[in-house]
């Protein structure tokens, strides 16, 4: 579980989606005290304006009117420990375990990390702040700038690599990503380092051209390391909704995306996408960014997302029901 520190972080960062998804509930549930089929509407109406998503919202109401009907619920705290359980149930699958944060093999070379995503998404801070997490445990990093198609790229890198005490492997703009790639890699085995993380251009999903150019780079560092990458992150805007479902598709297929990066959850009021990209892919989340800050971006934790999630959600029995 999240330190007390790192929890109320979470906690806070999560308050626009929290409002979106309990707001409307709460009202209603002040004025009720038993479950109904207007509170049960309200609660999916409240679903789908979290962006939790049509088919994930529909399992979630059918499997609350399933449990209702066959342990005969009838009170709004019964309710609230319901709700909190399938939630908890859902991004259960996501994880293995609790928290399904990269983890480093024992055996000794260079750990690749890839990412990819579309444009805006924090792809480099990402890169960032993971590289600063890497060598706070006392890992040797490098990062290779292989978005060599936008003119401050490299600079932004920089920036983030100096906030994370790492190297940066470059060339000049215009330069063949994949061959950054590689120069990366041969350096970071040479240098002995134990993780490599390569930051990619951002790109549009629907582009064939530029979805080539992951695919490429995935088989050049392959072939210079037999494994790498070990981990291909797609990092996702929360803000972008449903949308992500279609990019987390789309990059799958060419980048063999093994994790998640879910980003500016503090900003939005769509969080519950977690929820379907946990129902609806069988990629795992695996981090979440919940500030700017370059200790803001978490391992994703399923116990502690979904305990800050209902803190404070005001509706009875959320925030105090243990989790199993």
């Amino acid at each position: 579980m999240a330190t007390a520190r790192v929890f109320d972080r979470l906690a806070e960062g999560l308050a626009k989606t929290r409002e979106s998804i309990f707001g409307s509930v709460r009202r209603l549930v002040i004025a009720k005290s038993t479950i109904d089929d207007e509170l049960l509407q309200a609660l999916e109406d409240a679903l789908l304006v979290g962006d939790v998503g049509a088919a994930t919202t529909e399992k979630l109401i059918s499997d609350i009117r399933r449990v209702v009907r066959e342990k005969k619920y009838e009170t709004v705290e019964e309710l609230g420990t319901l709700l909190r359980s399938e939630v908890s149930a859902m991004l259960r699958g996501n994880v293995d375990g609790d928290s399904a944060v990269v983890r480093l093999p024992e055996t000794p070379g260079p750990f690749v990390v890839m990412t990819v995503g579309v444009n805006g998404a924090g792809k480099t801070t990402t890169v960032g702040k993971l590289a600063y997490q890497f060598r706070e445990t006392g890992k040797k990093v490098i990062i290779g700038a292989a978005d060599t198609f936008r003119a401050a790229a490299n600079e932004q890198l920089e920036i983030w690599a100096e906030r994370a005490g790492v190297k940066v492997i470059q060339q000049v703009p215009g330069a063949d990503p994949a061959s950054v790639a590689f120069d990366t890699l041969t350096s970071a085995m040479a240098q002995k380092a134990d993780v490599v993380l390569i930051d990619t251009a951002g790109r549009l999903h629907t582009k064939t051209s530029l979805m080539e150019e992951l695919r490429k780079i995935h088989r050049v560092l392959g072939k210079c390391l037999q494994g790498a990458p070990h981990e291909v992150l797609l990092v996702l805007d929360a803000s972008t909704g449903q949308n992500g479902i279609q990019q987390a598709r789309q990059f799958g297929e060419a980048a063999g995306v093994t994790g998640i990066v879910l980003t500016k959850l503090d900003g939005t009021a769509k969080g519950g996408i977690i929820l379907a990209i946990s129902n609806e892919l069988q990629t795992p989340v695996k981090y979440i960014g919940v500030g700017e800050g370059i200790e803001d971006l978490q391992p994703f934790d399923r116990q502690a997302f979904v305990e800050a999630l209902f803190r404070g959600s005001g509706i009875p029995e959320l925030a105090q029901t243990p989790l199993s």
